[in-house]
């Protein structure tokens, strides 16, 4: 996949996220976004600062938008594994905030963490795999 197009997808669902925990549709009665986890103002900035990086490298060109997808990919899915083990996440500090979550049920923190591994995976794919086809 073109480098620039990867990035730019990640742009729009990095948006996305940025935008979830302000629309009713997706957040619960308990505050919850998709009943799964709460967003706090750590990870909107997360998300928004993410997108505008990868927004700046597609508008710097392939090899900006390669080294986006190689860096953030890594540290995104690398997040969303420590998410898996402990709970809570490096990259919006509530590993350091807030400590383990030891009392969180292991399908939650895996569905809690998906969208990390999900993305963190795919720039990895499309910057580390792809861009040596493009």
């Amino acid at each position: 996949m073109n480098p620039r197009l990867a990035a730019s997808l990640l742009a729009a669902a990095l948006f996305f996220a940025a935008i979830t925990n302000y629309v009713p549709g997706f957040v619960d009665t308990e505050g919850r976004v998709f009943g799964l986890f709460r967003l706090d103002i750590y990870k909107d900035a997360l998300h928004l600062a993410s997108a505008l990086w990868a927004l700046a490298a597609v508008l710097l060109g392939r090899a900006a938008s390669v080294s986006f997808l190689r860096i953030f990919g890594t540290l995104y899915f690398l997040d969303g594994v420590c998410g898996v083990v402990t709970g809570a996440s490096y990259l919006d500090l509530s590993l350091f905030i807030h400590g383990i979550a030891r009392d969180m049920p292991v399908m939650i923190r895996f569905l809690s963490s998906l969208p990390h591994l999900l993305l963190g995976g795919f720039g990895m794919a499309t910057g580390w795999l792809g861009a040596r086809r493009g």
